[in-house]
């Protein structure tokens, strides 16, 4: 592996332990088990702050990875690249939201958007890992320049 495939590969790996903390607080709350749940979700938290942190440093320090498949191939690509894009995003705000809801103990509230909170969440992870997949696995493609240098014409 080298610098342009180990960020990828670690913070893939970091979304991919969060949703499965996620499904694993999920478990303990239907349980009963509120404070086992809260440790858990603080680390799913944590374990996506971490994807956040790397993902943005490489793009970033390294720059993204372009579509290395073919070109018939590019479009729908692209499109399932926006709608992952959108979740994520989606998926971030809703967390946040969600933790909140959570520190403030307003229970009921917490819960309704915890629960569309951790569904986003699990199709934000499974379309990151066939986003990795694609770009490093089947069809590994070339790099861009990365940000900084965009910006300061390097």
């Amino acid at each position: 592996m080298d610098i342009y495939t180990i960020f990828p590969t670690i913070s893939t790996a970091f979304i991919v332990i969060s949703a499965v903390l996620v499904a694993i607080g999920w478990r303990l709350i239907i349980q009963g088990k509120r404070e086992a749940h809260k440790k858990v979700m603080i680390w799913a938290a944590i374990a996506a702050i971490i994807f956040f942190i790397i993902y943005s440093s490489r793009t970033i320090f390294v720059g993204n990875t372009t579509w290395g498949g073919p070109d018939d191939l590019k479009l729908y690509y692209q499109v399932f690249l926006v709608f992952h894009i959108i979740l994520a995003t989606v998926a971030a705000v809703f967390g946040i939201t969600t933790l909140v809801l959570g520190f403030k103990e307003k229970y009921a509230k917490h819960r309704k958007w915890g629960r569309v909170t951790s569904v986003i969440w699990f199709f934000t992870a499974i379309t990151g890992v066939a986003v990795y997949t694609l770009l490093y696995v089947l069809y590994p493609g070339g790099h861009t320049k990365p940000v900084w240098e965009v910006i300061f014409g390097i």
